[in-house]
């Protein structure tokens, strides 16, 4: 479909925040006016959080559109790039309602352009230890380089013993993740209303309330017998969007004490999110 965009809207693609990701008064204003043109569904999950499924039934479940509204991933946390965001809310592509999932911490800069358009983020809280043992499995079997965050895959891992994997999960991916948690659990207490906190036990027992409660947030509410077909109609494919089993407990399992110690310690004493210790690392 041929898009155009208005003059104001073509400066704004090329219009650059603060460094530290601000926007003046003027601009400002234009994304907030544009950002109430339209929703917009924002799945901020980590990875081995439900998210890929959970985006897959929401795009059934309003008849969305999947974008990528990054510039790029290759191994790093997602940024969210202005000009898509202009793309959709001025130049109106895509025509149905954009559904995107990004592993995305909710840093300054990031949370300066979510308020900018009044985006509703949802994120979901599972327990840190088994979204690292099930990324432990991915990786086993599938090391492209966009698996990773912010650092780089050993080229010798699958050679690794467990113990080494174990240790490089922990260490390497482990910061990521608790500063994930500490980001968006902080944004979500400092801006009520902002944030939708998904847990991943109410994931499991209620899929389609889950996904109800979603897009309810995003401002696409749909009646929960639709979301239970959404999630029906996904739930057959399952294996295609990463879903294993969700066993709660994995973690413990897979990795020693000390690895989970040192888990406690980056969650509860660095970053004091102790009031959510029995979702984020339970006992």
């Amino acid at each position: 479909m041929p898009i155009s965009f208005d003059l104001e809207a073509s400066n704004a693609v090329f219009s650059l925040p603060t460094i530290t990701g601000e926007f003046d008064a003027q601009f400002g204003a234009y994304l907030r006016n544009l950002g109430a043109r339209r929703p917009l569904v924002m799945f901020a999950f980590p990875p081995k959080a439900a998210g890929t499924f959970l985006r897959v039934a929401a795009v059934e479940a309003i008849d969305g559109q999947l974008m990528r509204v990054t510039h790029a991933q290759g191994g790093r946390d997602a940024t969210p790039y202005l000009p898509i965001f202009i793309l959709y809310y001025a130049g109106g592509f895509p025509t149905s309602t954009l559904v995107t999932h990004l592993h995305m911490q909710a840093l300054p800069a990031n949370r300066f352009l979510i308020d900018a358009f009044n985006i509703k983020p949802i994120v979901m809280i599972r327990d840190v230890a088994d979204m690292l043992a099930s990324y432990w499995d991915m990786l086993n079997d599938d090391q492209a380089s966009d698996n990773w965050l912010n650092c780089q895959l050993p080229k010798n891992f699958t050679a690794m013993n467990d113990d080494d994997k174990g240790d490089f999960l922990i260490d390497m991916m482990g910061p990521w993740y608790a500063s994930y948690y500490a980001t968006w659990l902080t944004y979500a207490q400092e801006t009520p209303g902002r944030v939708c906190v998904l847990r991943y036990k109410d994931f499991l027992n209620d899929t389609a309330a889950t996904l109800a409660t979603a897009l309810r947030h995003a401002g696409v509410e749909r009646p929960l017998a639709h979301c239970q077909k959404a999630v029906d109609a996904v739930w057959q494919e399952r294996q295609e969007h990463r879903f294993n089993k969700g066993v709660a407990g994995r973690g413990r399992q897979r990795f020693k004490p000390h690895h989970i110690e040192r888990l406690e310690r980056m969650l509860f004493r660095h970053y004091g999110l102790s009031q959510y210790r029995d979702d984020l690392l339970a006992r």
